[in-house]
């Protein structure tokens, strides 16, 4: 696969990308509703994503991308995240390492510009799912809270009728 130099080079760059974006992100007003989350989460998170990113496009099933990103939308709905911050980083996310892939990408032919537009494709089909995914499993979240929520508030309720 002709993207595969790009998604190593990705990889080797991954902990000078994963601390810009988390600069980027932290200093972010549109994100700042992940202080909630423990920096080194967030670090860690973001390491993985780079460090991984060949397992993640080439190797992972979609029940495995719909997993870990619902998981992830359930723990941050959790942590109390606005999801518009949430899904703004995810953006961000996608929009740092689109950015680094288009300025190494090093498109002297028509074959190398093929292997950029192709992972760049990639990754729009891999972002795509994981918003999606992250959107479910923070939907099912809040639904859970708010159902234990009426729950103890009817429980209360019915105590002191």
């Amino acid at each position: 696969m002709l993207a595969g130099r790009l998604v190593r080079l990705i990889e080797k760059n991954s902990e000078k990308l994963a601390r810009e974006l988390s600069e980027k992100v932290w200093n972010s007003p549109r994100c700042s509703d992940l202080r909630k989350v423990p920096p080194d989460e967030l670090q860690a998170r973001t390491r993985e994503i780079y460090q991984n990113l060949n397992n993640w496009l080439m190797d992972m099933t979609e029940t495995e991308i719909e997993h870990r990103y619902t998981e992830l939308g359930a723990r941050r709905a959790a942590q109390g995240v606005a999801y518009s911050h949430f899904l703004w980083a995810i953006t961000a996310t996608r929009d740092h390492m689109t950015g680094f892939v288009q300025r190494e990408g090093f498109s002297d032919s028509p074959m190398e510009l093929h292997g950029e537009l192709e992972l760049l494709h990639i990754l729009g089909q891999f972002f795509d799912r994981a918003l999606y995914y992250t959107a479910m499993g923070y939907e099912q979240e809040r639904a859970r809270i708010g159902t234990n929520l009426r729950r103890r508030r009817d429980d209360h309720q019915a105590a002191h009728a």
